[in-house]
């Protein structure tokens, strides 16, 4: 267990893996915010097969694991658009994101409507006396507000796709956890790479939690500046 070895050696890939990785979150999390908000709307819509549209979407991608879902990304969906197209491919950075972001969608579409639930009745009230239409009652004060309570879960899910990216090393994204399994081939270097590793997911979750904290107490402070309090 050469620590100092791993440490001069392993961490020009590591870094190399870890910019990768939080590339690949911040893509994919950006995806998720479109496709979770296009959900969210879709479920609580008045149309009938909108709502079973998103309803089997949302449980189908919550209901199966990560894993899964990028195989079916990475090797199904190529194997059955081959049929039509022989010389279709799908690279390890375009099927990770993909996957990353409708798994994210899925769990963003319920932070949303759990944002648009919290936004008070009173203020969709109010718009609609003020002779505003449904749509617009909700672009212009619902989902604004429901955004902004949505902020904190939100930060809270991108911690949870950068380490779901982790995942991805099994279709060969070349992430952090793919780089140090490329290092550990060569050098046996279990136990102080992987160390390495965690240190450095931890260092990066440990820095968004903070974000995230900075951001919650900030939104509470304001709600008390506004109520008076």
């Amino acid at each position: 267990m050469d620590f100092g070895r791993v440490l001069s050696e392993a961490t020009p890939m590591l870094l190399e893996g870890l910019k990768l990785t939080i590339g690949v979150s911040l893509i994919a999390i950006a995806i998720g915010i479109l496709i979770g908000l296009i959900m969210c709307l879709m479920k609580m819509s008045g149309n009938i097969i909108l709502r079973a549209i998103a309803g089997v979407y949302i449980w189908v991608i919550r209901g199966t694991p990560m894993l899964v879902q990028a195989f079916i990304v990475f090797f199904g969906v190529p194997q059955v658009i081959q049929l039509f197209a022989p010389s279709f491919r799908l690279d390890a950075f375009t099927a990770g994101i993909i996957t990353l972001s409708i798994n994210a969608g899925a769990y963003l579409a319920e932070i949303f409507r759990g944002g648009i639930l919290a936004v008070p009745k009173g203020q969709t009230e109010a718009a609609r006396s003020l002779g505003l239409p449904k749509g617009k009652t909700m672009m212009k004060v619902v989902l604004p507000q429901a955004l902004k309570f949505s902020i904190p879960a939100l930060v809270n899910q991108f911690i949870i796709s950068v380490k779901d990216t982790s995942i991805l090393s099994a279709i060969g994204l070349a992430e952090i956890v793919n780089k140090a399994k490329t290092y550990v081939g060569k050098s046996y270097e279990f136990f102080a790479t992987y160390i390495f590793v965690a240190l450095f997911y931890l260092a990066l979750i440990s820095i968004l939690m903070v974000i995230s904290n900075y951001i919650e107490k900030k939104l509470k402070y304001e709600e008390k500046k506004k109520s008076g309090k």
